[in-house]
């Protein structure tokens, strides 16, 4: 009788109170992206600007509807690793680029020029394994490995760039400003946080405005997922819904709920991706709050346009999507391409030192 009014205690009782932490909705870089990917705003290539050194390619690109230019740069490094970068053509001042990660300047390798057409842009290694599509317009790219395609680069459309600005004197004195009077377009940049966002006590003001970045990846014939720490889910990375995404960002929890997204600890923006006969990596280089949102879609169909025969010879098979969402920074992404698991740690730690001595 005792032992059954005796009040039951579970571990939830006392894990942290999310309250104090930000999750997806609360997060204003996450609201804006959101809802500017729902416009379909789209990027191009602008192929005749590409110039190649023995370093990297560079070119253009441009958003459709804003005209505003950005400057991308493909690189080859020794060891199956391609790096993309993407970044303001002429920001207002330098945009922050992660120091002290990296060991040291990565060993790159000529990327040599294929065939293409007018729309087109094919970047192949010395050894001719590995190639890099272009697709003008709208701008993708895909990763293909002997002709077949590994890794799409903004195929959803999801490439995202906030440029730094010079804040506008909109507000006259409020003494002559009638009560009724009500600035809807101020309204709407104070509820996405373009110059100042407030979470609790906390204000957050942005000098030159927002400057959030975001770029999706789909992984073809994957379904198994793993990395981007510190969480307590599962091994393998679940999908994700709305306002639901893994957070990256350094806290310090102290009791936590398990099986959560939230963020607990250090982050690691490093995700890793497995099937049958290949394991491939994505190390995004950035040091600012970090959404990763994920979603399988099983036994898709997925054709290369402008490829020939590579088009063909692609199989009814499952893709998974990872969206990369970061507060400020530049686009800075490493694919390690295996094809072996130990291949993919040894890629990482030739960038990172982690586990080398």
């Amino acid at each position: 009788m005792e032992a059954a009014e005796k009040e039951e205690i579970s571990v939830e009782d006392e894990a942290v109170d999310k309250n104090i932490f930000r999750d997806c909705n609360k997060i204003a870089f996450y609201r804006r992206q959101k809802q500017w990917l729902s416009k379909k705003s789209t990027y191009q290539a602008l192929l005749d600007s590409v110039t190649t050194d023995e370093d990297s390619t560079r070119f253009q690109i441009i958003n459709e509807a804003s005209k505003v230019t950005l400057l991308a740069e493909i690189y080859g490094i020794e060891g199956n690793i391609f790096r993309l970068k993407i970044n303001e053509e002429t920001p207002l001042k330098p945009r922050f680029e992660v120091p002290d990660v990296l060991t040291s300047k990565p060993s790159t390798v000529r990327l040599i020029s294929c065939s293409g057409d007018t729309g087109s842009l094919i970047l192949a290694d010395g050894k001719g394994g590995l190639k890099c599509h272009i697709t003008a317009n709208p701008f993708k790219v895909d990763l293909v490995s002997e002709e077949e395609v590994v890794i799409s680069i903004n195929s959803l459309g999801q490439l995202y760039f906030e440029h730094l600005q010079i804040l506008h004197k909109q507000r006259a004195a409020k003494e002559n400003e009638e009560a009724a009077s009500v600035d809807t377009s101020q309204e709407n940049q104070e509820d996405l946080g373009l110059w100042e966002e407030k979470f609790g006590k906390f204000v957050d003001i942005k000098a030159n405005g927002p400057s959030s970045i975001g770029l999706d990846f789909s992984l073809h014939g994957f379904e198994h997922l793993y990395g981007i720490p510190q969480h307590a889910e599962s091994h393998q990375l679940k999908n994700t819904g709305d306002e639901d995404a893994y957070r990256l960002y350094n806290l310090d929890v102290y009791g936590y709920q398990i099986f959560d997204k939230m963020g607990i600890y250090g982050s690691v923006p490093y995700l890793l991706a497995h099937k049958l006969g290949r394991t491939i990596g994505i190390f995004w280089l950035n040091a600012s709050e970090t959404l990763v949102e994920i979603n399988t879609e099983p036994a898709v169909e997925y054709t290369l346009s402008q490829m020939g025969p590579v088009a063909a010879k692609q199989k009814v098979r499952s893709r998974t999507h990872v969206h990369w969402m970061s507060e400020s920074g530049i686009i800075d992404v490493f694919l390690l391409t295996g094809p072996t698991p130990s291949d993919v740690f040894r890629q990482y730690s030739h960038l990172t030192d982690i586990g080398e001595k």
